[in-house]
């Protein structure tokens, strides 16, 4: 199947059909590489209405689920918390090929997939 562009909506209905399921998210960002394994138990979408600057995000799409974090130079380290957030911008893109989705943003790229 061919990698192709996705509403939102689109994007949120592929990804729920994962949940109960170990995913690995890899965060693209400058130089930096940091992969995340998680047992995805549910996606949710936060809004902060109170923002101070652009460096937070108006709407973040959230990953529920235990998981690990590996980052250049650490071993892998458990998530603070159950969630895993990736900002959201009105100019993101999302892409599925069947395999894998990426989710570009201005200030990285990053990939899901089944583990």
């Amino acid at each position: 199947m061919d990698q192709h562009f996705l509403s939102i909506e689109e994007f949120n209905e592929l990804l729920k059909q994962w949940n109960g399921q170990t995913i690995k998210v890899s965060k693209f960002e400058l130089d930096d590489i940091d992969e995340t394994v998680m047992n995805l138990q549910d996606i949710s979408y936060s809004r902060n209405t109170r923002r101070i600057d652009d460096y937070v995000p108006m709407h973040a799409l959230q990953l529920n689920g235990s998981g690990a974090v590996q980052t250049d130079a650490t071993n892998p380290q458990s998530l603070p918390t159950s969630l895993y957030e990736i900002p959201l911008e009105d100019n993101s893109l999302y892409e599925f090929d069947s395999s894998h989705f990426l989710l570009s943003t201005e200030r990285g790229v990053y990939k899901i997939e089944l583990v």
